[in-house]
């Protein structure tokens, strides 16, 4: 397996991927997935991985800002998705190593993750990574169905940049 830079090319198989996360419903509010354009301009250029073996695409990862206001200029949220057939293999796992490293070289001091209840194979992602659990954001948001759904705030500190 190989960690890579994405590409705009990659654009339908991160896009088929995204859809796979978004049918479990347990991995975003979204409801559908966005044009490329649209999730472009909402994602860091510097920060966008790609796994892949065999020139096929497992999983994809990406941050995006938390805010505007510069105070927060170092602090982005994580996206990462795995291909349905690929879930369960450590793509995840070398997706946020790298991506954690690709964060630090471009400045970011801070890294955090809202993620359902439900998802525990993310949950586990992420504490395997180093995030840890902040608290819970008590139904938050809806899904498409209507249902409000809770969502784990985690978060990772940069031991190297913003010390």
């Amino acid at each position: 397996m190989v960690i890579r830079r994405m590409s705009s090319t990659d654009w339908p198989k991160v896009g088929q991927i995204y859809a796979e996360g978004i049918s479990t419903g347990i991995a975003t509010f979204e409801t559908t997935v966005p044009d490329y354009k649209s999730w472009d301009v909402a994602h860091i250029d510097e920060c966008r991985l790609i796994a892949e073996s065999e020139n096929e695409i497992l999983g994809w990862a990406a941050l995006s800002p938390v805010s505007s206001r510069c105070v927060y200029g170092g602090v982005a949220e994580v996206s990462v998705y795995i291909g349905k057939n690929a879930r369960g293999k450590g793509v995840g796992k070398a997706l946020m190593e790298k991506l954690i490293v690709e964060s630090e070289n471009a400045g970011y001091w801070t890294l955090q993750s809202g993620i359902f209840p439900q998802n525990q194979a993310s949950i586990k992602l992420h504490e395997k990574v180093g995030f840890r659990f902040l608290g819970k954001r008590e139904k938050v948001g809806k899904t498409k169905d209507g249902i409000w759904m809770d969502n784990l705030l985690f978060e990772k500190r940069s031991k190297i940049v913003g010390i």
